[in-house]
């Protein structure tokens, strides 16, 4: 499909085709003390996932680490893909496609929000917010069937 916007900067209607962005999240989990979730600091407002957009030239992989990191001072180990969540309303801003990885935290006591975030906490998966963000109540949802037990949470 066509573009049919216009360049931010200077205005100038964009050629070319129109595709979905990619994103990345993260599901970084500690035995004990549950998942990592970040106090979103700007609209869409509310808990989520840690993760955001791949900057052009980066792989996945790094994104989600940099992310992580930028979002809540967590080095993560054991990265591993977890699924990829592509519904165009997943994000209300615009269509994202998020290649979601599962982690551990390298030092769970390093936690702090940052960056994006306002705030970043662990939750048990028995007393998560209400209403996450985007479609993560779903990735969480599919992770707690899947793949909570291997974490130990």
């Amino acid at each position: 499909m066509p573009r049919s916007d216009h360049c931010p900067h200077c205005g100038k209607e964009l050629q070319g085709p129109r595709n979905p962005l990619p994103t990345v999240d993260i599901i970084i989990a500690c035995a004990g003390r549950g998942l990592v979730l970040v106090k979103r600091r700007f609209a869409p407002l509310g808990w989520a996932l840690p993760g955001g957009f791949v900057d052009y030239g980066e792989s996945v992989e790094a994104a989600a680490k940099r992310e992580a990191f930028e979002e809540t001072n967590l080095s993560l180990t054991d990265l591993q893909l977890f699924g990829v969540y592509s519904d165009p309303k997943r994000d209300p801003r615009r269509h994202t496609i998020s290649t979601v990885f599962t982690a551990m935290a390298l030092e769970p006591d390093q936690l702090r929000g940052g960056d994006d975030a306002a705030e970043a906490r662990f939750f048990q998966l028995s007393g998560l917010p209400d209403n996450l963000a985007f479609d993560h109540a779903g990735i969480v949802r599919d992770f707690s069937r899947r793949s909570a037990k291997s974490f130990g949470i």
